[in-house]
Formats: structure tokens, sequence, C-alpha cells
């Protein structure tokens, strides 16, 4: 397989657009940009350097940038929200690689539009990697294209909580098992409440989808994400070794309920991670993406690392 890695994030500076090297200076630009869902289409991923963004005037930018804000609702990632709708990138160990994904791509629906903001850059490491899902999906052999026709089925367990993984409270913001119902209800989602409080999903999704704008199909699941095989967190893959499946935080099939093989997903994870480009970040850097052509991770770092993101529909 030959790896290309032509396409970069469009990088936009303060004398890109003739602006002040300052936070003004970016609300300006976006307040007076009509063309910024256009140009995102085009170059797929936006990064804006140089504005010296501090963490107090993060929030103007975000509203412009992402005009319905979204909660992280049916996440499966450690994280902690800290302003309205605003959220840490993760918080999974530093020592680990998080491979390739597009934001809740297991769900019925998903955010159009992700923003990430630098609030303090890693000592060593620590970059946002970004693929072209549509290369993504080129870079697979065709055996295993073929074999996720299908889709896929995604298990959770939530626990109530105490236990493994995220509780059901965490994953949908709330409380009230009647608005998590209502959810899932909506979603198309399996569900049952066990008698220990905790709750286990069922869902069935596509393994790839096309781009409203651009018609171009991209590779859009998490398999290798939730397949023990793919897992980089040793801990978390001896689990998986003492663990029957069904009985995991989280774990896949195909959507007949067929294994998915151990070598299609470690080919899915090592490839999509291969063909992508990294973010390198400097505190202050904004960046913007399309959250269905582009799919991200984040490499391992030292040091302080603190990047927070938010999301638009």
């Amino acid at each position: 397989m030959t790896t290309s890695r032509d396409w970069q994030p469009r990088p936009i500076t303060p004398a890109d657009i003739g602006t002040a090297p300052t936070a003004a200076g970016l609300v300006e630009h976006l307040e007076g940009n009509t063309e910024l869902g256009k140009e995102l289409t085009a170059a797929m991923a936006l990064l804006y350097t140089g504005f010296d963004v501090q963490p107090d005037e993060i929030e103007p930018i975000m509203d412009l940038l992402l005009p319905r804000r979204l909660a992280y609702v049916h996440g499966n990632s450690p994280r902690t929200k800290v302003g309205s709708n605003l959220y840490t990138s993760t918080e999974y160990p530093a020592e680990f690689t998080i491979s390739m994904h597009n934001e809740l791509s297991y769900a019925s629906s998903w955010p159009t539009r992700l923003v990430f903001y630098c609030h303090t850059a890693a000592e060593t490491g620590g970059a946002t990697p970004l693929v072209d899902a549509a290369r993504w999906l080129e870079a697979l052999d065709p055996e295993v294209r073929e074999a996720f026709r299908g889709g896929v089925r995604y298990s959770q367990n939530l626990h109530g909580g105490r236990g493994l993984g995220k509780s059901w409270q965490d994953t949908f913001e709330t409380t009230d098992r009647a608005t998590v119902d209502a959810f899932l209800t909506e979603s198309g989602a399996e569900w049952q409440w066990q008698p220990d409080g905790s709750l286990r999903i069922t869902s069935v999704r596509p393994a790839t989808i096309r781009h409203p704008e651009t018609g171009q199909e991209v590779w859009f699941n998490q398999s290798d994400q939730w397949h023990p095989a793919a897992l980089g967190d040793t801990t978390a893959a001896a689990l998986a070794q003492i663990m029957p499946a069904e009985e995991l935080p989280q774990s896949v099939t195909f959507a007949d309920g067929r294994p998915i093989p151990d070598d299609y997903v470690i080919q899915i994870r090592d490839r999509g991670l291969a063909e992508a480009v990294d973010v390198n970040w400097k505190r202050g850097d904004v960046l913007v993406f399309d959250n269905i052509a582009v799919a991200h991770g984040r490499r391992s770092f030292t040091g302080a690392r603190r990047v927070l993101v938010a999301m638009c529909d």
C-alpha cells in the first residue's frame, strides 16, 4: 500500500487575513466571513494560528465557528465539561495514542463540525492527527471494505454509579431514566435496564456514509476502538482477555452479530494512523474541521496538555 499525505489542514494566520494577531482580530474576521461553510467544505479543516487566543477569549470564537453548540450526550470518551457545551477533548492516559475516529459515528446523529482549542501544549508529543476519511476508506483492503458493507453492531454496558467505564448518568448528562429512554427511542437503539442499575445498549449503524455536500463515501465507524484486539491500553486489553465481550463496557460485531476478525480492526486502526497528518499544537491555536470528511485522534505525550473541544450539528 502506498501512503500519501498531500492533504493538510489549511493554516490561517493574522497576516493571511490582514487582521491583528489577537483573539479580537480573529473574532472580527469570523464576524465578517460569510463563506466559512464553503471554505470548510473545500479545505475540510482550518487551523487558526498566531492569534494568541487566551482561555477567557475562546467562547466568542466558539460561538462564531459553532452556531448551534451541542452537548456531548452519548459520548464514550472520558472528558469534563468546563463551559457551555465546552469539554476537555479527552482524559485518556497520556501514554496512549488514541486512534482515528469521527466523533459520535456510533450514534444515530453526530456533529457535523468540531472545534479544538489549545489551552496548554504538551511538553513533547500530543499532536492531534487528522485523516481524510475518504482516503482512509480507500487505504483498506477490498476484503475489509466489503466485509463491512452491512454495517456494525455496537454494544455498551453503562454502570449506574460504580463499575468499569462510564456511567449512564455521565454518558447522557442526566439522572432521569425517562430522559434516557426518550433519547434511545429516538435513536433507534435497543436497550435494557439491568437489576443492578446499569444500562445495556445495542445499536446497528453503517460502516460508511456519504458526505452531504460532496457525496463522497467516507469510512465512518468506530469498530476498531470498540474491539478488544485494537485496544492500545494494556489494562483494557488484559481485561478483555478475562471477560466475555458482552460484559465489557463496550464491544462491537458485524451488524448480523458475526465477530469481526482481529486482523481487520488492527488494519483499520493502523492504516488510519498511517494516513494521518499531525496538527502540532501551539498555545492559543484554534482548529475547526468537518467531522464527516475528517477523522481525528491523539498522539501520546508528556507533560501537561489541555485541549478543549466543542461541536455543532
